[in-house]
C-alpha cells in the first residue's frame, strides 16, 4: 500500500511538473505531450531504483528508449503515409503496428537482450 502511494504522490507531482513546462513552451499542442509518458516514466525508474537496484533501473531506461525511438519511426511513417495518400487514419495506424513491433522487438533484442 505504501509503495502504490509513494508512486501515485511522485506521479502527481511529476505531471503536474511536466504540464506546467508543457504550457509554457509553445506550440500548445505539445502540452499533451510533456503531461503523460515523460512523468511516468520519470516515477516509475525512481521507484524502480529504490527497490529493486540501479542495474535494473537502467535496464527498464533502455527498454523505455528502445520503445520510445520505434514509436518515433511508427508515427513518421504513420503521418507520411496519411499526408501522401488518402487513407482512414484507422487503416493507416493499424497497418503501421507491425513497424513498431519490429523495430521495438529488433532493438530490444540487438541492445537489451
Amino acid at each position: 500500500m505504501k509503495d502504490i502511494l509513494i508512486r501515485f504522490l511522485i506521479g502527481g507531482v511529476a505531471v503536474s511538473v511536466f504540464a506546467v513546462l508543457g504550457d509554457l513552451f509553445k506550440p500548445k499542442s505539445f502540452a499533451g505531450l510533456f503531461g503523460a509518458a515523460p512523468s511516468v516514466a520519470l516515477a516509475t525508474l525512481g521507484l524502480t531504483v529504490a527497490s529493486d537496484g540501479s542495474r535494473y533501473a537502467a535496464t527498464e531506461a533502455k527498454s523505455m528508449i528502445a520503445g520510445a525511438v520505434a514509436f518515433f519511426a511508427y508515427a513518421c511513417c504513420v503521418s507520411w503515409i496519411l499526408m501522401r495518400g488518402r487513407f482512414t487514419a484507422l487503416w493507416v495506424t493499424l497497418g503501421s503496428l507491425p513497424i513498431w513491433a519490429a523495430l521495438a522487438f529488433g532493438l530490444w533484442y540487438a541492445f537489451i537482450k
